[in-house]
């Protein structure tokens, strides 16, 4: 989290999905729900890890306070995206939350398996997706106390 003046705090949170409806969709819920909320959205697994890691294009994006990972990616998974974050001592501190269609028992062992901070399963309709995404709002970006981003020297 950065302060941005004073008490008001922007929240950085890195949307991994490849569905550009879903995109939009949780762009326009934390718009309403939660205006410290800047989302950024990676659209594959190489993507996310380059926006992670600050390679290229991304040396100058932020430390995400909290990371939203959908599993089933093209070019990387995010199995292997949720094991390479935990993996990696910079960013293993991240929330990550697991949201997908996946109901698969596999899946959600795995997940938690490989440090998962929680497992949800996307709905597919309108108004429990949006109520999904309020209740991630009210949990983990008012009441959870997140890590301070670390400054990459």
């Amino acid at each position: 989290m950065k302060a941005t003046d004073g008490n008001d705090m922007t929240i950085e949170v890195l949307l991994v999905e490849d569905s550009p409806g879903d995109v939009r969709l949780m762009q326009e819920v934390f718009r309403v729900a939660n205006s410290r909320v800047r989302l950024h959205v990676a659209s594959d697994g190489v993507e996310a890890m380059a926006f992670l890691r600050q390679w290229g294009d991304n040396a100058h994006c932020p430390r995400p306070d909290l990371i939203l990972l959908d599993l089933n990616l093209p070019k990387m998974d995010g199995r292997e995206v949720l094991s390479l974050i935990k993996e990696d001592e910079g960013l293993r501190t991240i929330p990550t939350i697991i949201l997908t269609t996946s109901d698969a028992e596999g899946d959600i062992v795995n997940s938690y398996q490989h440090q998962a901070n929680c497992y949800l399963r996307k709905p597919v309709e309108l108004e429990a997706f949006e109520s999904l995404v309020k209740s991630i709002n009210h949990f983990w970006l008012t009441k959870v106390k997140l890590p301070r981003q670390v400054q990459n020297g």
